[in-house]
């Protein structure tokens, strides 16, 4: 994972017992050292002499290795391994107790809402996902991210609106990774407040009391969700309700639905189709007249999924002017007397979108756990493929628009065409803007085709490229794909980077393509040559003065194999709609022509960004230390140090994309380069398990941690402005035998 997690180890408990060599030190020496190291401070200014001056800027720190009790709390983090992670809460009275603490930072979103056009609130038909797997909180818990070889993940963004992360706990918080790759596409997403069987009905009997009771939860509800950054909720009771509870239903509803509108702009709040207005559970698979209190309380309302046409034509009539706010179920493991399902799933939407309502997509990870995982791109792929013809897009308002394809998971890491780490990983805040994907290869045109899809076999940042890969029809030059749909006001010059390479035997040439407002609308789906009125702008030249600011905001990169590709349009008044690639035949004789393209990098910037100074990072520390004794790696027959730490530091919001981490040793006899142990989304970050040297004969040891930013732009800034803290340290003597097991 993200964090450097190297290896299980052996805990050291207070007092220095060590539980893997069953050894404890007992020696006079060793406890006299002890109590005079225990009297050095333990922040900053520190009694420890240094070896050497430091510059006046640094920041430092100085800790004495202890070896203690766990002291974070279990709730945000990983008992093994001290590892920040995502939660849920389980009970009323530890959602009513709530409050945010320090531990809470990592949870919180980072990534705004991006706007979108249409806008969530028009009439048009929404697609709701609802993400129910094993649990829920698998993988995507790890808020730094895992190490796992095969993940789910979801990047078919542009054609959903609303996310909802769905558990079998009272209050679903969802992971703030998904929160943040969502938000970066502009959809919404949900939480989901849920009561179940006996013990639910306790729990409503409890909070539907009164007036004080359900607003005392809805406040509640409505704090977690400002707090961690997330949209709204889905309301599931899913037990009986008494007289009095089901009374008190529709004002809670109201109550929430009024605060959550104040408390986070464009937040929805959904009712599951579950009770009735008499408090009996019985679900209707439709709205009508026994279930339209709960809607007509709140935004929308989620069917449950064994519906038939005739439900769905007598909806129709129910809400004739909140069609849209119906969110008809589709349960994609196809359980019960449902229409359509798994690969089919494609027929009930066919039948929603016929009758003009919003659809509720529940369980598509179906993909992946019922299907081989080591498939799941191919299967994913088909899945929502076959959905396309039924799912509206949304446009991203964004800009800078940057993406490296990243689908936040991979084989390996890259940075600038090069493999940085050799692992899996998987890590949704590290997604990257996902395109429109295109699959024709079942629906050729006139023998030609086009196929795009996500790739991990080669990248230039992140996890993945995107492939485009097909054939050019002989009637044709050239062929054109929508890449991505964007709706922003051009500023009067816009900057743009296009990386990317051809691979096998492709006699074709790549060229990119912009349509303004004032282009006739292409859709995606399309296999057609642009009309000359879109703007396809020429490459700069090297020796241009705005390549050269960019070459020198980018910093030194060997392309090796790569090409780079810079344009500069000069727009007034102009709409941008949409970016294409054009694969055009070099030699058109006649023949259709194969081609595979590899897209690694595609930049649309404001020019001015090029030119705006990058602010520098300010006010790291840290807190949280843990100490850990542990068998070595390399020579399991040595006992090896390791440090957990929290790193703090300062940085203008939404000035930067994410942190490069980086540590080293200083005043070792290998003095050192600067290595990257990881990838923070927030102003904070973890240290996980980093192996460290044991201060030698009590003295003190000296590391080094640099906080790197990565611009919006994509730009990582200059060594200069980079956040540096030392961490200096001491530990009791340890003699040869005692480092021995």
């Amino acid at each position: 994972m993200e964090g450097g997690r190297e290896r299980e180890l052996d805990t050291r408990e207070a007092g220095g017992r060590e539980t893997g060599g069953k050894r404890e030190r007992g020696d006079n020496e060793d406890k006299a050292k002890l109590r005079e190291l225990a009297k050095l401070p333990r922040t900053e200014k520190s009694s420890i002499t240094p070896f050497m001056d430091l510059p006046v800027d640094r920041q430092v720190v100085s800790q004495l290795v202890q070896f203690k009790p766990f002291p974070l709390q279990g709730r945000h983090y990983d008992l093994d391994t001290t590892e920040p992670i995502s939660f849920s809460l389980k009970s009323l009275e530890e959602l009513l107790s709530w409050k945010p603490s320090d531990a809470d930072a990592f949870n919180i979103a980072t990534t705004p809402l991006a706007g979108r056009q249409p806008p969530l609130q028009s009439s048009r038909p929404k697609t709701l996902v609802c993400h129910d797997m094993m649990g829920g909180y698998q993988e995507d818990r790890f808020i730094q991210g895992a190490e796992a070889e095969t993940a789910f993940s979801f990047y078919h963004w542009q054609y959903i609106d609303i996310f909802t992360y769905f558990s079998h706990n009272l209050v679903t918080v969802p992971p703030v990774c998904w929160t943040n790759a969502a938000h970066r596409h502009g959809v919404s997403v949900l939480g989901t407040f849920i009561t179940e069987w006996t013990d639910g009905a306790k729990i409503c009997e409890s909070f539907l009391a009164g007036d004080s009771s359900f607003r005392a939860v809805a406040d509640k509800l409505v704090q977690i969700a400002q707090y961690y950054g997330f949209d709204g909720w889905l309301i599931n009771i899913e037990n009986m309700l008494s007289e009095s509870a089901v009374k008190n239903t529709p004002s809670f509803l109201r109550y929430l639905t009024y605060r959550m509108h104040r408390g986070v702009p464009e937040s929805l709040i959904i009712w599951y189709d579950s009770v009735l207005e008499t408090g009996e559970l019985k679900w209707q698979n439709e709205l009508n007249e026994k279930n339209s209190v709960f809607f007509d309380s709140c935004d929308g309302i989620f069917t449950n999924y064994n519906w038939m046409e005739d439900h769905l034509e007598r909806m129709v009539s129910q809400a004739p002017k909140r069609l849209a706010d119906v969110y008809v179920g589709v349960d994609v493991f196809a359980r019960g007397d449902v229409i359509g399902g798994k690969f089919d799933t494609n027929k009930a939407l066919q039948l929603i979108r016929k009758h003009s309502f919003s659809a509720a997509i529940f369980a598509p990870g179906w993909v992946y756990e019922c299907n081989e995982k080591k498939d799941f791109r191919q299967h994913q792929g088909k899945f929502w493929s076959l959905l396309f013809e039924y799912l509206p897009t949304h446009s991203v308002c964004v800009l800078p628009f940057v993406t490296s394809f990243c689908q936040g998971f991979g084989k390996h890491m890259y940075s600038k065409g090069k493999v940085e780490e050799v692992k899996n990983w998987f890590n949704l805040s590290a997604q990257e803007l996902q395109p429109l994907f295109v699959d024709m290869r079942s629906e050729a045109v006139e023998n030609g085709w086009v196929w795009t899809r996500g790739c991990p076999e080669d990248a230039w940042n992140g996890g993945s490229s995107l492939l485009v890969e097909g054939v050019i029809p002989a009637s044709r030059s050239n062929v054109s794909v929508r890449l991505f749909s964007v709706r922003v006001p051009a500023p009067p010059k816009i900057f743009i980077s296009f990386i990317y390479k051809l691979e096998g035997v492709s006699d074709v040439k790549v060229a990119l393509e912009f349509k303004t407002h004032h282009a006739p609308f292409c859709s995606f789906a399309d296999i057609t040559a642009i009309p000359a009125s879109s703007l396809r702008p020429e490459p700069l030249s090297e020796q241009d003065s705005m390549m050269q600011q960019f070459t020198q905001r980018c910093g030194s990169w060997t392309l090796e194999g790569w090409q780079s590709r810079c344009f500069l349009l000069e727009l007034e008044g102009c709409l941008l709609e949409d970016i294409f690639v054009n694969i055009s035949q070099v030699r058109p004789d006649e023949q259709e022509g194969h081609f595979r393209l590899r897209i690694g990098e595609v930049k649309v910037l404001d020019a001015e960004s090029l030119f705006t100074a990058q602010p520098q990072v300010q006010n790291p520390s840290m807190s949280d230390v843990v100490w850990r004794r542990g068998m070595g790696v390399a020579d399991r027959n040595t006992l090896q140090l390791y440090l957990n730490a929290t790193l703090h530091w300062s940085y203008p919001a939404h000035h930067a994309s994410h942190f490069r981490v980086h540590w080293r040793k200083l005043r070792c006899p290998e003095q050192e380069r600067v290595v990257i142990i990881g990838r923070a989304y927030a102003s904070l970050y973890r240290v996980v398990d980093l192996a460290v040297p044991d201060a030698v004969d009590g003295e003190p040891c000296w590391l080094e941690f640099l906080v790197q930013p990565v611009t919006k732009e994509g730009f990582a800034v200059p060594e200069s402005e980079w956040g540096r803290l030392t961490l200096r340290y001491a530990e009791p003597f340890l003699s040869e035998a005692d480092k021995s097991v």
